[in-house]
């Protein structure tokens, strides 16, 4: 069996991209397969244009236990034998080729569009659509008392459009099928065709709440393929912003799990101290949700020591206020009884279909980029790794709070002690056929980046993979045992991008 070869990948350590093994089709699914049933997991895989009819299939996976990325690749024409079949990591990954590049494969149990568009990366002498948007078939029990409840794409409330289709029982629902697509605003395109300066503000807006995490990546990307080396300031600034938003975010989770079980103090609590995080972020950046300050070399903006002692005082009442509306909220034997056995994903599945983020962490998975991967400041502060171990609602929100305590407790150090420094420096020229893997952990969980150059040092394909396109399987795996009314509460305590998702 093929092995995977060390290439010297690591996160954010660019490589040339004819260092990447171009396998036979048999060989290359020994590969990928073989490793993930050693521990392997599959970060991205995506295709390419090879020629005038041929594609090339790149898979980029990690060994978190050793902080190690690999990848390899292989080149197909029309068709090619799935890898789902015996690694449903890929399911997704498999779909999306499938549908942007006009490639089959064969023996997918559930090939489908993923988001309902032609393709973006076909080769130019295929005319034909492989998948058709039109002729979507969704998955149909029959019963006698088995019935079918259809929610969305548009929804009751200000929220981002997505169709869930239910088989169920009475309330007992047997089945979910989640059909996403709507805001497919061909991102990865517009990334590899505009200029540097404007790629950067595509990179803010993948998904509108996690701007800092992934315009990190992007320009982690592009850093490292201009061998551009940051200030240790510029790195405990950005640190300090990544940490923010997922303060913001997570605090506004907990209000809204908080608010679907009726527990309004904790949601009112919860709703305003969000505001407070993205008023710091507004400190911090000019933007409450981070636009406009991470740049390739660093950050636009410096922290001065009177910002620093303001923000700090800031979040040290913060805390104490977080304190007193979590102890109400997971103190309360009511809302305990309806967070806990809710929506629960196992360990073994999310090992299987390689769920990322508090999804995994929730249950005893404890994956992480800043401590598989550490990148930036997080070589040097470390964030210790929160994890549940029931994988329901209850230890997804749990999750969420440690990581807000941790969270705290860094930005609060790393104000204390800004490293000196200028804020930004000069970010050179792309090296030529070069791929690059850059992660960044999200407050969803990992978002990755994966550029490869041309000849000329020009993007030649940039690949972005959101938590939410890992993790939506999980929602729809969550929700059979559970009641059509638990949903929104399930739904809450994922709280996937749809953006992210369809890029």
């Amino acid at each position: 069996m093929s092995v995977l070869r060390d290439l010297g990948m690591r996160n954010r350590r660019a490589v040339p991209f004819a260092s990447v093994p171009a396998e036979p089709v048999d060989e290359f699914r020994e590969t990928v397969i073989g490793a993930v049933r050693e521990g392997w997991r599959v970060v991205a895989m995506f295709g390419m244009p090879d020629g005038a009819d041929a594609t090339r299939v790149v898979a980029v996976l990690a060994d978190d236990a050793n902080g190690v990325l690999s990848a390899t690749s292989m080149r197909v024409g029309e068709r090619y034998p799935a890898l789902t079949p015996d690694c449903p990591q890929v399911h997704a990954f498999e779909r999306e080729i499938a549908e942007q590049c006009g490639v089959r494969p064969d023996g997918h149990p559930w090939l489908k569009p993923l988001r309902r568009h032609l393709p973006d990366h076909r080769p130019p002498a295929r005319a034909e659509v492989v998948l058709d948007p039109d002729s979507y078939q969704f998955f149909k029990m029959d019963g006698a008392e088995v019935h079918e409840v259809a929610v969305g794409p548009v929804h009751a409330g200000i929220i981002e459009p997505g169709h869930f289709r239910f088989q169920a029982h009475g309330e007992d629902v047997l089945s979910l099928e989640i059909m996403l697509g709507y805001q497919h605003r061909g991102v990865e395109r517009l990334l590899e065709t505009s200029s540097a300066e404007r790629a950067i503000h595509v990179a803010e807006s993948i998904a509108g709440d996690t701007v800092i995490g992934h315009v990190g990546a992007a320009c982690g990307a592009v850093e490292a393929l201009a061998r551009c080396r940051k200030t240790a300031r510029a790195q405990a600034i950005r640190g300090i912003a990544l940490e923010l938003e997922r303060l913001a975010n997570h605090v506004g989770d907990l209000g809204a799990i908080a608010g679907d079980v009726a527990y309004q103090p904790a949601a009112a609590f919860f709703g305003a101290l969000r505001g407070d995080c993205l008023n710091m972020l507004m400190t911090l950046t000019g933007n409450r949700f981070g636009r406009g300050l991470i740049r390739p070399g660093g950050v636009l903006w410096d922290l001065s020591p009177a910002m620093a002692d303001d923000l700090r005082s800031r979040l040290e009442r913060l805390g104490e206020d977080l304190e007193a509306a979590a102890a109400a909220m997971f103190g309360s034997a009511s809302v305990q009884a309806r967070l806990e056995g809710v929506g629960a994903v196992s360990g073994a599945q999310c090992l299987e279909m390689g769920f990322v983020g508090p999804v995994a962490r929730a249950c005893e998975v404890a994956r992480d980029v800043r401590h598989d991967h550490p990148y930036g400041i997080f070589r040097f502060a470390h964030i210790p790794v929160a994890t549940g171990w029931a994988g329901d609602v209850h230890a997804r929100a749990l999750v969420r709070w440690h990581e807000v305590r941790r969270s705290l407790e860094f930005v609060i150090e790393q104000l204390s002690a800004l490293p000196r420094g200028e804020a930004r420096t000069a970010c050179g020229a792309l090296r030529p056929n070069e791929i690059v893997v850059a992660l960044q952990e999200g407050w969803r969980g990992e978002l990755a980046h994966v550029v490869i150059t041309d000849d000329g040092g020009a993007v030649r394909r940039h690949k972005v993979v959101d938590a939410s396109f890992h993790n939506w399987t999980a929602l729809a795996l969550a929700m059979p045992g559970n009641q059509i009314s638990d949903f929104p509460l399930c739904n809450k305590s994922f709280n996937l991008s749809y953006a992210g998702h369809d890029l």
